[in-house]
């Protein structure tokens, strides 16, 4: 799997589009910027934090949760990656099939590494509540 990525898989999980909008409004809350995309039985939520620094250095990274519903549950895979304009309208599909992830330097490296086990744990907080 690797230091960039992170996958989990939730077999309780029976309405992904309430536990995506659940997340989502989390994230929204706690001052990230989001957007999201749920076609068929996958979804692709980005959030990004803000901040003068953040815009200046790393304007196109975001933190990447792909969902994908699979006969036996959930599969969640979180990692780093690029923020992709107009993802409303991109398609799912060929998001998921292209590389999402991006390589990252050591400091932000383990700020996602921290900020990624925080998210998870929330969702899975989330999943408990909403499946």
């Amino acid at each position: 799997m690797g230091v960039f990525k992170k996958e989990k898989m939730y077999p309780t999980i029976s309405n992904l589009q309430a536990v995506i909008q659940n997340f989502i409004q989390y994230l929204n809350s706690d001052g990230w910027k989001t957007q999201y995309k749920v076609e068929g039985n996958k979804a692709i939520v980005q959030a990004q934090k803000g901040g003068i620094l953040r815009d200046i250095i790393a304007a196109d990274r975001a933190l990447t949760f792909t969902f994908e519903q699979l006969p036996n549950g959930v599969k969640v895979t979180a990692g780093i990656g690029k923020w992709i304009q107009n993802l409303a309208v991109t398609a799912v599909e060929a998001l998921l099939l292209s590389e999402l992830f991006l390589v990252v330097d050591v400091p932000e490296m383990l700020w996602t590494e921290h900020i990624e086990s925080n998210l998870m744990k929330k969702l899975d907080e989330i999943v408990q509540t909403t499946a």
